[in-house]
């Protein structure tokens, strides 16, 4: 994490929103080291966050924080890193990802870096906005307010890149990567598609009795998972006998059972 400050969002100036998000806008006019302003900004926040979510939480955020800030200063003022790219784009992209890398594995440690995640928590606690909303919030004004602190239209949109992609390299970290798909299907040739499912596919499923609310008839629902790659292929065995199927896709980011992950017990 702290290299991708290093190399991407320091050297240009980028702002991934929270609490390192303005400080790097405070070192674009100061020249403080942003590692240091990230400490300092994270004092009140911490303060309110310990009394908010216990010691053991706010102690192991604490460290997280410490520790990441440092060596951002370690690698940006102390080893002089330089940008890895002058591509804005390029630098968006991998600084997101570096980004979201680091804080995926600091959340599955049941700790934070600070900043507008604990912000938001605190907001929850006080206003009743829920805690993604208002992390969501926190990080849209302080990217869009670098538009205005830097006189440059386009600061904030790079921000909102590395926000995103950030945030989609965290979800991949605490959810695991997404080979499977959630396909619920109800269909008046369900006996049809089960076959399909067993003997081409090579995979199971369950059968549930139904009932359209819409048309008041009693008729079954078929659910399955599937890998990506077989989603193509059902989608169109399913439309070739049944125009009028109703069906479901939804991601899923962990399956236990055969042909999939193995059921560890403890």
């Amino acid at each position: 994490m702290a290299l991708g400050y290093a190399l991407f969002l320091i050297p240009h100036h980028f702002v991934p929103g929270g609490v390192s998000g303005l400080a790097i806008m405070i070192n674009y006019f100061t020249r403080l080291p942003v590692g240091t302003l990230i400490m300092v900004l994270n004092i009140p926040v911490f303060i309110f966050g310990i009394k908010l979510m216990g010691r053991r939480y706010g102690l192991r955020s604490l460290l997280g924080m410490v520790i990441s800030s440092l060596l951002i200063d370690f690698f940006y003022e102390v080893l002089k890193l330089k940008s890895a790219t002058d591509n804005a784009v390029l630098a968006a992209i991998y600084g997101g990802i570096m980004l979201g890398i680091g804080l995926g594995l600091v959340f599955r440690g049941r700790a934070s870096t600070g900043g507008s995640d604990i912000i938001g928590q605190i907001l929850n606690k006080y206003t009743g906005v829920s805690i993604g909303i208002g992390i969501m919030l926190i990080d849209f004004f302080i990217i869009s307010a670098s538009g205005l602190a830097y006189r440059n239209l386009e600061a904030p949109l790079y921000g909102y890149i590395v926000l995103f992609i950030s945030t989609k390299v965290i979800d991949m970290i605490l959810e695991g990567w997404n080979y499977t798909k959630l396909v619920i299907i109800t269909s008046t040739k369900t006996q049809e598609i089960q076959d399909f499912i067993l003997t081409t596919l090579d995979r199971s499923g369950t059968a549930l009795k139904s009932r359209s609310l819409y048309l008041s008839r009693e008729g079954e629902t078929v659910i399955t998972v599937i890998h990506r790659k077989q989603l193509t292929e059902l989608r169109e065995f399913i439309k070739s006998v049944d125009e009028n199927a109703f069906v479901i896709i939804n991601d899923t980011y962990a399956v236990l059972g055969k042909g999939f992950k193995a059921t560890q017990v403890s």
